[in-house]
């Protein structure tokens, strides 16, 4: 209180913001010149500007008649620059230095915190700088003279040879033609300085007038320093409520590093990864996650994109299998780089590679031995193709790790006709380099008529219905061993069999098994596969049974159910109410922050997520939409955390079921059922954390949080 009584406020001063030269005005700063002579004293004989470069150059007389001046050094320096023959385009037509040039640059990059302010009859008027630009002078009449002394030297050396002598000077020329520029030599050369000088000088100058400070334009243009507006329609800015003005003050800090996930260095966050042009956000998501449906892709990247130009974008980097993409191998596997397993070259491994995606576009299922015996390639680097885009399968195979995105396929038949052109070229180059046709066409049965290396159809039918049949007797016996186990089980609930576990030698044994079988043939037997998984009903598979003694993708006990279930948790501990369609794009946004390989990227159905929605303590509340709302069937799937464990946990639970019968509420309407519910004493605080946690206000009305449709 003493230090405010000893500074009093003295005046208080109306402070306006003026528009109106907000895109127009630069701050120039001239050399130091005695406080005696003012630039306006000076003439000013041209002015020119590049806006793009924001680049000033100035000519300003030089008063050859001061006694400051030294008239011979004048002299000398415009015979060095022009010679002694004066023309149009010499620098001095006088024969005398009288002029002198300024050339600008930026003094700062950031001009958001400048501006220049005009007080006028008690009134503070601020006006943004466009642009601060340092003038000093330039000698680029120096190199002129250096190049004016060249000239003389090369002709003084040449003599005087005549013309006839320099006719019999005849030399060889040599014609080359350039070669085809890839990406990255473009790339290269578009940074280098040569190319941006050369971009700077392509800029056309744009020539000025120059008006001294009396003249009249000078003081017309001066009236737009002054706020126009009267009535404070253009002082929006500068009206802020206490609150706004102290966030302007104190903006709120960031998010604290250990509450975000740790991601390895070669991982962009997704706000760094929207600063990158489109083509790289697409090239550094494949890269990373390198196998994702079309859909996933648009989510990360945001709904502001163009779905056409990401299409475009996708192609230069990834290839369809499956209506899926996956990363092309250049891109993975680079030119002069190697295989960190065996040592061989990139051209090597991205063949190999290639071979899988393709073997993919033919089946769902590869076998591991089939792909090392065709490729020739040792066993880590074939393991490592296959883990990019599947998983491994106990007795049947590495089976493609996302399912048939049939969608895609029926919305985009031209990108799927093009991409197809494109596997058949790769095919091609296959076939040729590692023989696929002599190896994979079947061998003629004796007797058969007809050429070599046709199969009539009949025949192929055949084939497919005795191994349907082989695979069809295999189930029947492993269902009746499953049945025999679990009989037994029920007749003695105290007796346990006790599984040993499987090591990696036992993993790569069964897999090699698993291989060495005939794979399990689906063309024909589509219904008999859909009934039936590993000799087990589907029912039995999806309530929980194990595979061969495995556990199930789904089971609580695997790692990816345990991380997907930590990921649920912390996600309704924060949000409390999430549509299946906001859930499904907050795990999108978590899986681009893990790293590559991680046990989520294993592939995670809309079934997986809801019931680990459900087991994690929260409900599903059933919103009655009504029958002309927009809304899609993932958003109104709604789900809501039950039990958080804290105070407000009652008043969670009556609000919504409010919102279980009815689309909208009014807020006496939650207020008067909280009251019945919970008491006379429940304050407006609570009323307005549960509002808060909960819903969103629209219109007056309250709405569950993602319902609203506006």
């Amino acid at each position: 209180m003493a230090n405010e009584e000893d500074d009093p406020v003295v005046q208080e001063i109306d402070v306006y913001l003026a528009k109106s030269l907000a895109e127009k005005l630069y701050l120039f700063q001239y050399p130091v010149r005695p406080a005696s002579m003012t630039y306006d004293d000076i003439p000013h004989l041209s002015a020119k500007i590049k806006p793009k470069q924001q680049k000033v150059e100035l000519e300003m007389a030089i008063d050859t008649l001061n006694p400051n001046y030294c008239r011979s050094k004048g002299e000398q320096i415009a015979l060095n620059v022009d010679g002694a023959c004066a023309d149009e385009s010499s620098t001095y037509s006088s024969k005398l230095m009288d002029k002198q040039t300024f050339c600008s640059s930026q003094s700062t990059s950031n001009t958001a915190r400048y501006a220049a302010a005009l007080y006028r009859q008690g009134e503070l008027h601020l006006t943004p700088l466009h642009g601060i630009l340092q003038l000093r002078p330039s000698f680029s009449y120096l190199d002129k003279a250096d190049a004016k002394h060249r000239e003389r030297e090369a002709a003084n050396e040449a003599g005087d040879s005549s013309q006839d002598e320099a006719e019999e000077d005849v030399k060889q020329i040599t014609v080359r033609f350039s070669r085809p520029e890839s990406e990255q030599a473009r790339q290269r050369r578009v940074q280098s300085y040569e190319f941006l000088q050369k971009k700077h000088a392509e800029e056309p100058w744009v020539h000025l007038h120059y008006y001294g400070l009396r003249d009249s334009r000078s003081e017309h243009e001066r009236q737009y320093l002054l706020c126009q507006g009267s009535s404070g329609v253009e002082n929006t800015e500068l009206v802020k409520s206490p609150s706004e003005y102290l966030m302007m003050l104190m903006p709120p800090s960031p998010e604290e590093e250990k509450d975000k996930p740790v991601a390895p260095s070669n991982v962009l966050s997704m706000a760094q990864l929207r600063t990158l042009p489109l083509a790289d956000q697409i090239k550094i998501l494949m890269k990373n996650v390198k196998v994702m449906p079309f859909a996933n892709l648009m989510s990360l990247l945001g709904p502001s994109i163009d779905s056409v130009a990401v299409l475009r974008g996708i192609q230069k980097v990834a290839m369809l299998v499956q209506g899926n993409w996956v990363v092309k191998s250049d891109i993975l596997y680079p030119k002069d780089s190697s295989s960190p397993h065996s040592g061989v070259p990139a051209e090597v491994l991205c063949r190999g590679r290639d071979f899988v995606m393709w073997k993919f576009t033919q089946s769902r299922w590869v076998v591991r031995k089939e792909v090392a015996a065709v490729t020739k390639l040792c066993t880590e680097d074939v393991k490592d193709f296959l883990e990019h885009m599947a998983v491994v399968r106990i007795n049947k195979g590495w089976e493609f790790i996302l399912p048939y995105d049939g969608e895609f396929i029926k919305k985009h038949p031209d990108v799927v006709q093009r991409q197809h052109m494109l596997w058949s070229g790769i095919q091609a180059k296959l076939e040729k380099v590692y023989n696929l046709v002599k190896e994979t066409l079947p061998k003629k049965p004796d007797g058969q008529s007809g050429p070599t290396g046709l199969v009539s159809g009949d025949q192929r039918v055949q084939v497919a219905r005795s191994k349907a049949q082989q695979n069809h007797a295999l189930l029947e016996r492993e269902l009746q061993r499953r049945k025999e186990q679990v009989r037994a089980s029920t007749v003695l609930p105290g007796v346990r069999i006790k599984e040993e576990p499987v090591s990696e030698e036992g993993e790569e044994e069964e897999e090699q098994e698993a291989e060495d079988e005939e794979p399990m043939d689906t063309s024909l037997g589509g219904g008999l596969h859909s009934r039936l998984a590993n000799g087990l009903p589907g029912g039995r598979v999806a309530g929980g049974d194990s595979f061969n003694g495995h556990p199930p993708p789904g089971c609580a006990g695997t790692p990816v159910a345990r991380e997907l279930r930590a990921f649920v948790e912390a996600t309704f501990q924060r949000q409390f109410v999430l549509t299946l369609s906001e859930l499904k794009r907050l795990f999108n946004l978590h899986l681009a922050s893990l790293p590559p390989g991680h046990t989520l990227f294993s592939g995670i159905s809309d079934r997986m997520l809801q019931d680990t929605v459900l087991a994690a303590g929260c409900k599903q509340i059933l919103v009655p939409f009504p029958p002309q709302t927009a809304a899609s069937p993932d958003e109104q799937k709604v789900f809501a955390l039950w039990e958080s464990g804290d105070m407000s946990d009652q008043h969670r639970q009556v609000l919504l079921e409010i919102f279980s019968k009815n689309y909208r509420v009014r807020r006496n309407m939650i207020q008067s059922r909280l009251t019945q519910e919970c008491g006379e004493d429940l304050s407006k605080q609570e009323v307005d954390k549960v509002l808060k946690d909960c819903c969103v206000s629209y219109g007056g009305m309250w709405y569950l949080k993602g319902t609203v449709q506006s």
